[in-house]
């Protein structure tokens, strides 16, 4: 029987393949529409965007911001910033509470995407493909990485005047930290260096792409925060936090199961993912929890 290992803010979660109805939600089926889907989803990214696009205009110093707003949106898609402030209005908080966390998680995939992608002279690498807009060779590519991530936090520690109370700057202090560890070596870094031990050519490690995907802490990582700093910032209880992060880690998980060139081979491990995650939604209210349970319709 299969078994996949995943790990939570050092915690170990076992899931088996073949389980029981007990992963199945005790509510029934939660049905979403694809217009829905498309609709809501669609809605956050276009925020999220006009956020960024906003706080990172070309400005002087020309040598600093122009790269940053080029590189900021050069870097591939990730869920993980819409799924925080998915978070925050399932647990009742308004959208712009969440935008600026979001735009953080957005800064800091980008610093990532950079730092693995940084070209090793001024020419494109062999067999790259072509990346949008202009490039700035290694040395700014390399700063520039290093300067979204301190520039994210800085957004998140300006966002403390939406609510001008104790409670929220308590919030916006304890989304920092989840950030910082989820970027950090307890998440990201950890991942880039557990990749970097990865050889595939190494049997212990094997080829599978079920095995390397669920320990891969580059994604589900920043999922699993994603979603417990919306929840943080939404004002939700301890218990829908910790619940919301693991529906993060179970969705970065299909995500990035989901984009394997033999996704079908591992249709059973997604499914597995998808039961679990749906299971962490039961505690909330059936009909609120529609928008965010599309997330994991892929």
């Amino acid at each position: 029987m299969a078994t996949a290992f995943t790990h939570i803010n050092g915690q170990n979660f076992i899931s088996t393949l073949h389980r029981s109805n007990h992963c199945r939600p005790s509510g029934g089926p939660i049905r979403v529409t694809m217009a829905q889907k498309s609709s809501y989803w669609t809605s956050i990214n276009d925020d999220i965007d006009a956020h960024l696009r906003r706080v990172i205009t070309i400005r002087e110093p020309f040598s600093v911001f122009e790269p940053m707003h080029h590189l900021t949106f050069a870097a591939p898609e990730t869920t993980a910033p819409a799924l925080c402030i998915a978070s925050c209005e399932l647990v009742g908080g308004r959208r712009e509470l969440a935008i600026a966390a979001a735009s953080a998680l957005h800064l800091m995939h980008a610093a990532s995407y950079l730092h693995e992608h940084i070209p090793l002279t001024d020419q494109p690498r062999a067999n790259s493909p072509p990346r949008p807009g202009p490039t700035f060779g290694p040395n700014i590519e390399l700063l520039t990485g290093d300067g979204m991530i301190p520039f994210g936090l800085e957004l998140l520690a300006k966002s403390n005047n939406l609510d001008d109370d104790d409670e929220h700057s308590d919030r916006i202090l304890q989304v920092i930290i989840e950030l910082t560890r989820a970027i950090g070596s307890q998440g990201v870094v950890n991942g880039q260096y557990i990749q970097a031990q990865c050889d595939e050519s190494n049997p212990s490690v094997g080829k599978a792409g079920s095995t390397r995907i669920v320990t891969d802490k580059k994604g589900t990582e920043l999922h699993a925060c994603g979603a417990a700093c919306g929840a943080i910032l939404g004002g939700g209880k301890e218990k829908e936090i910790e619940k919301l992060r693991k529906y993060g880690f179970y969705a970065g998980t299909i995500q990035k199961m989901s984009k394997l060139e033999d996704v079908e081979k591992n249709r059973e491990v997604i499914e597995e993912m998808r039961r679990l995650a749906l299971k962490e939604l039961e505690y909330f209210d059936e009909e609120k929890v529609e928008p965010i349970s599309s997330f994991i319709n892929v």
